[in-house]
């Protein structure tokens, strides 16, 4: 009778000596799996990294079930690695990246943590178990409304492409907690200058020497982060979302978001993507912010992207942002996200028609008026204005049914 296999399990590689004795190669862990061993490259003192190793390993090997099921027999953690794949493909695409560097990209790396924290919790739980319960279980032990939110709104999608792929036919519903109010963090014309002008003055800061008794820092020739000044004013005057300015490029091809720089139009939606929930549509550009996109474009012609980083197309700017708000001296809550809801703001505040400025930043009338719409120097003026009106000629009557403690208020009579 064969043997019964140990299964996938870590076994410490001996270190190996040469002829004189000395350690040639140190030991290391590795993974034995049915007369296979696989390097870890993780030393004999590096355990917890040889354990997340094997645990990688094991979850590479599995292959989930791919065929119609109840929803009793189908293992959440099957629907969301099926999920996951499906999006790994996308998102490699999006970003131009392949399998083994695709940790390189913020993006990815959040949505897999995510995944990572849903499986956690919900991969040994059958699919017919999601329940309202159970996501207020999940939202208790995530302990922040916003990110059990987010991580919630993945597990519906997955269920949903399970769905969408055929594979189970019954309704499951995911329960998500309330949204939070919406942020009305903006900044002032003085605090956009400031920040702008750290970023184009802010000089990379090194040590002197490399003695430990020297901790004296000098400004370097290096200017990490006029790049986001570019951002910035991207940011401000247009109101785009950061993917569609980290993409925004003065020369058409896919993947890019295209700025026509002779008919002064800016094609937010990157070319051969589809478009989803979050608007961006094709808006003409601010004489101003035109002028700043001409003027770059001619001192670096060949610059695939407006906003580079060594000559690079950026994916992210939250760190480098982070930076620049607190070298700035800016409040918290300042994000990259800030800057659209500063456009926003700036609009309401010079009186725009609420019709067009939806349309140009690219958000529904509804959003717009509900979260930006009391900044508009027109906000409920009429009611303002009637509220405290003097009622005149036949207008005027006798008595008036009051709101205060349900009391009739007696109007003066004029003396006949």
């Amino acid at each position: 009778m064969p043997r019964r296999s140990k299964g996938a399990r870590l076994q410490l590689k001996a270190a190996r000596r040469g002829k004189g004795g000395k350690i040639t190669h140190q030991a290391t862990w590795i993974i034995r799996d049915n007369g296979r061993d696989v390097s870890t490259g993780c030393t004999a003192d590096e355990i917890a990294a040889a354990e997340k190793k094997l645990e990688e390993y094991i979850a590479s090997k599995y292959t989930p079930k791919r065929r119609v099921r109840h929803i009793d027999d189908i293992p959440i953690a099957d629907v969301l690695s099926i999920y996951l794949d499906a999006q790994l493909e996308k998102l490699r695409d999006r970003f131009k990246v392949d399998s083994e560097s695709e940790d390189t990209v913020a993006a990815i790396r959040k949505f897999k943590k995510r995944i990572e924290r849903l499986n956690a919790w919900w991969g040994a739980k059958m699919l017919g178990e999601v329940s309202g319960e159970a996501c207020r279980a999940y939202r208790r032990k995530r302990r922040n409304r916003g990110g059990a939110r987010r991580d919630l709104e993945d597990l519906r999608a997955a269920v949903g492409h399970h769905a969408a792929e055929g594979y189970h036919r019954e309704i499951v519903k995911v329960s998500l907690p309330e949204k939070g109010e919406p942020r009305d963090k903006w900044l002032t014309r003085s605090d956009a200058a400031k920040l702008i002008w750290t970023c184009w003055r802010y000089r990379e800061l090194q040590k002197r020497s490399r003695r430990l008794i020297d901790d004296m820092k000098a400004p370097t020739a290096k200017r990490p982060l006029r790049h986001l000044a570019r951002f910035i004013l991207l940011g401000i005057y247009s109101g785009t979302r950061a993917g569609a300015i980290a993409a925004a490029s003065p020369i058409p091809a896919l993947g890019r978001s295209y700025v026509d720089l002779e008919r002064g139009r800016y094609y937010r939606l990157q070319q051969g993507a589809a478009k989803t929930n979050k608007r961006q549509p094709t808006v003409p550009i601010p004489q101003r912010l035109l002028a700043h996109l001409r003027r770059w474009h001619r001192i670096d012609p060949e610059a695939k992207h407006f906003v580079e980083f060594n000559g690079k197309p950026v994916s992210s700017v939250k760190t480098a942002f982070k930076s620049a708000v607190r070298l700035a001296g800016l409040g918290p809550g300042i994000s990259p996200h800030t800057l659209r809801h500063t456009a926003a703001t700036w609009l309401m505040q010079k009186g725009a028609d609420p019709w067009q400025a939806a349309g140009y930043l690219g958000m529904s009338l509804e959003v717009l008026l509900n979260t930006y719409g009391h900044h508009h120097p027109d906000y409920l003026s009429d009611a303002v204005e009637k509220i405290a009106m003097r009622e005149t000629g036949h207008e005027r009557k006798a008595h008036v049914s009051g709101a205060v403690s349900g009391a009739v208020i007696p109007l003066r009579r004029n003396n006949p």
